[in-house]
């Protein structure tokens, strides 16, 4: 079995990253990924990647898949990733495929959005319902918005769009907030935002783009009119395969020191997948080259 020096686990920006500096310095690797691109397949356009403005997803993943190409890196394999054993001083990843054995590996594999999984929400995605007021916040200058959440992450997006949406509306399921006090104190002494306790989102209303949502709260169905809804209600982690393996936050993110070295030594971890940052593109790529860089610094180790 042929021996690598890395696989890299995840084609999303982190991870391709990753493999346009492992091309770059000629170290032997594959990557594998269920599809290329990741959480770009999904984006609209993309407004604060540095140097690219309002790039479509699509096409920031047709630009990496072209530079990838040019450095020398190989195709990514389209597997799924089942489990990671240590063997030796070396790994093995069992794919639905095939089995390689590495002497390092690079974990990203992002994470998704938890979704309403309410009416209308698939029909007006990237159409007024955004799941990152970070990313997609700056699209609703000046309109009124629905922040769907109750959670630190939903407070968050409050206190980022204050100066952005002419109007907030907090929507929360519960009769609670579960986010820091300080946030919610801000959020309570704005005049510009309004939180909605006990309020079950039922659908997300719109024709060509958002209009408004329809909720349950007291047994009666209730109606507001907005031009935006932020979901902040979390996201999931693709971790499932290695929670038993590596180290791992309540949610499922991978823990890393700030080289992206994981639990076990030799396993490194960078982007969405990983505890403790924003979901940006620009950070990360920036894990993706460290956390490459590191591995490539631990291989020099060894020999």
């Amino acid at each position: 079995m042929k021996l690598y020096d890395t696989m890299i686990i995840g084609a999303g920006i982190a991870g391709i990253t990753a493999a346009l500096f492992a091309a770059r310095k000629r170290m032997g690797f594959e990557i594998v990924a269920s599809e290329f691109g990741g959480q770009m397949l999904i984006s609209g356009e993309v407004h604060n990647y540095p140097g690219l403005p309002d790039i479509p997803g699509l096409e920031l993943r047709a630009i990496l898949e072209k530079q990838l190409a040019l450095a020398g890196g190989p195709k990514a394999r389209e597997e799924t990733v089942i489990e990671i054993k240590r063997s030796g001083l070396n790994f093995k990843v069992m794919t639905d495929k095939n089995m390689y054995e590495a002497q390092t590996v690079i974990i990203a594999t992002g994470s998704k959005p938890k979704k309403l999984d309410v009416l209308g929400e698939e029909r007006l995605a990237r159409k007024g319902v955004a799941y990152c007021s970070i990313c997609d916040g700056p699209l609703f200058s000046g309109m009124e918005v629905a922040i769907i959440g109750g959670g630190n992450s939903a407070l968050h997006a409050v206190d980022f769009m204050k100066d952005i949406a002419s109007k907030i509306y907090l929507v929360a399921r519960s009769d609670r907030t579960r986010g820091f006090e300080s946030l919610l104190e801000k959020a309570k002494k704005n005049p510009k935002v309004k939180i909605i306790f006990n309020a079950d989102v039922k659908e997300i209303l719109g024709g060509r783009f958002v209009s408004g949502i329809r909720y349950e709260q007291g047994g009666k169905q209730k109606e507001l009119k907005v031009g935006g809804v932020i979901v902040e209600i979390g996201r999931t982690p693709g971790t499932g395969p290695f929670r038993g393996l590596l180290d791992c936050d309540e949610a499922g993110h991978i823990k890393t020191d700030c080289q992206g070295q994981t639990s076990m030594p030799g396993i490194f971890a960078a982007g969405d997948c990983t505890a403790g940052h924003d979901y940006q593109y620009i950070i990360s790529a920036g894990q993706g080259c460290m956390a490459l860089l590191r591995a490539a610094r631990y291989l020099a180790t060894k020999k």
